[in-house]
């Protein structure tokens, strides 16, 4: 049984986390579409993907990889072939279409048809503007005292 969540109190109590609830609110209608053909989601580096799916059967020009607005699509339709001569057919070729979100600043860095295999390879570059950067600490000249601050410790000290 699926639950389903209302986000309707978190949209009065703030702003600009609209993309998170869209986000939300499609994972849960997502989740009734069927996960074939079976892929997997493969962190590589700190800041490199890969997303493999298995494509039996699939040549590149059944499938289409598509990647717009932070959202990555791959669909696959096989061209029809001739049914003669088959005794058994367990190799499924019924189209399919997969969908992705990305986050900001994820692209498509390239992809490969292998084995049966599809691979996607993703990279998050994040904008030298988003990078954390060192901040100078400016000083000013100090206050001229006419006993140095380390000597008046040692006064008061003794």
């Amino acid at each position: 049984m699926a639950t389903s969540y209302d986000y309707a109190p978190l949209y009065r109590s703030s702003v600009g986390f609209d993309r998170v609830f869209h986000l939300l609110e499609n994972a849960q209608r997502a989740r009734s579409i069927s996960d074939w053909p079976p892929y997997d989601i493969i962190k590589s580096g700190d800041d490199s993907y890969r997303i493999s799916i298995a494509v039996a059967g699939f040549t590149q020009n059944d499938l289409d990889i598509t990647f717009q607005s932070n959202l990555l699509t791959v669909t696959g339709k096989k061209q029809e072939a001739a049914t003669d001569g088959y005794l058994h057919r367990g190799i499924a070729g019924r189209p399919f279409e997969h969908r992705f979100e990305l986050a900001d600043h994820v692209r498509v860095n390239g992809a490969n048809l292998s084995n049966g295999l599809l691979s996607i390879d993703l990279v998050r570059e994040i904008p030298e503007a988003l990078k954390p950067r060192k901040i100078s600490i400016q000083s000013e000249p100090a206050l001229q005292h006419s006993t140095p601050p380390v000597q008046i410790e040692a006064q008061k000290a003794a």
